[in-house]
């Protein structure tokens, strides 16, 4: 990176929000919130938001918590993986500080999260930030992305894709990089860009949104907000992402999510080694694979021990598969033991679970069967 641009990046925050729990995941979020759910066999959802601001050179950032966060506490720690371990700045965890009515439900959208951290906000010593949602499977550019920013001159830049979604989103009408008409809860095809909800602005800008927000009631960061910025004439850009994206707020969509890693060129755009993406080390031995044992299409990580067959799974480290059994179109979390015979098809497997010899589980495409974390079966 250019000198020009790291001093750029050092005068950019991240702020991640973790505190959103999508119901539509279930089981998969029973004690975690969305940001924290383990995914593409050793990583968690938030790795990607934290790995593009260190690739970029962010040097401090915030994550935005309300409740289940002792998951993600567990998994981020100091932030020591993402060189963000500093006795000044760095990584701070950030549990709600203010009570604004709601302090054991959801927030009501982006701003009220943002008003509850509001004195970390006010201090935050950079003249830029950068907002994302913590369940967001994509490797940004942010750099591009601040250059981008600066360039154009707007009060906010919005990275979207290109990739339009079935399920309801924000969406963007562009007219020379510049929003001209904003779409909210959009479902299906159709024109513009898909908002990643990932928002470059000035500290003032935010601060300003923040208040016009609070003093109204309007909690919506895109609805309402991004709306009445436009509404008075202020400029929003648009950062097109053409790469791997995608959130996850149903259990449909993490299966989807998790099979799309099994395709290399998905995998390429989401793993560039240029930007790599780091999580928590876990160290374990090379993963056992047995006389018997078969595998196709699969991706497995280190510290599984493979008697049976596998096929078109994910594996997270310190699975066990027994003789005989088949897995076939299945996300295996961590430390799961199948026994041996079973026969699972269709099925994600949270962590720790135990499944019982010549036991047969099967879901289906749309609908994949959920394993709770440590379930005996």
């Amino acid at each position: 990176m250019k000198a020009w641009g790291v001093a750029c990046m050092a005068d950019l925050h991240g702020i991640i929000l973790a505190y959103h729990t999508a119901p539509e995941l279930g089981d998969l979020v029973r004690s975690r919130t969305s940001a924290s759910l383990p995914f593409c066999g050793r990583y968690r959802l938030i790795d990607f938001s934290l790995s593009s601001m260190q690739n970029a050179g962010v040097r401090d950032v915030g994550v935005v918590m309300q409740r289940d966060y002792q998951s993600l506490l567990d998994h981020l720690g100091g932030g020591k993986e993402w060189d963000l371990s500093r006795k000044r700045g760095g990584l701070r965890l950030l549990p709600p500080f203010g009570n604004l009515g709601n302090p054991t439900g959801e927030y009501e959208g982006v701003i009220e999260a943002l008003c509850a951290v509001e004195s970390y906000i006010g201090n935050i010593k950079q003249r830029y930030v950068v907002i994302t949602r913590g369940n967001l499977a994509a490797n940004i550019d942010l750099a591009d992305v601040m250059a981008r920013h600066l360039e154009s001159g707007a009060d906010v830049t919005a990275v979207c894709t290109p990739h339009i979604p079935r399920r309801a989103h924000q969406r963007y009408i562009t007219d020379g990089g510049f929003v001209k008409e904003l779409l909210y809860r959009q479902g299906g095809r159709g024109a513009g860009y898909a908002s990643l909800e990932m928002y470059i602005m000035s500290k003032e800008t935010l601060l300003g949104i923040m208040e016009r927000g609070s003093s109204g009631r309007k909690y919506r960061f895109h609805r309402d907000e991004i709306a009445g910025l436009l509404a008075s004439g202020g400029k929003v850009a648009v950062y097109v992402h053409s790469g791997y994206a995608r959130h996850i707020f149903s259990v449909g969509e993490y299966y989807k999510a998790s099979m799309d890693m099994l395709d290399a060129a998905n995998r390429a755009t989401l793993f560039p080694d240029e930007r790599p993406v780091r999580t928590k080390d876990r160290s374990d031995v090379s993963t056992y694979y047995g006389e018997e044992a078969s595998s196709k299409n699969c991706l497995v990580a280190d510290g599984c021990f493979i008697e049976g067959v596998i096929e078109n799974c994910i594996l997270f480290r310190g699975v066990k598969v027994g003789n005989g059994a088949r897995v076939k179109n299945a996300v295996v979390m961590q430390d799961t033991v199948i026994g041996e015979g079973a026969e699972l098809s269709y099925v994600i497997s949270d962590k720790n679970v135990e499944i019982s010899p010549y036991i047969t589980l099967a879901g289906s495409p749309r609908l994949p069967l959920v394993i709770p974390k440590m379930s005996r079966i």
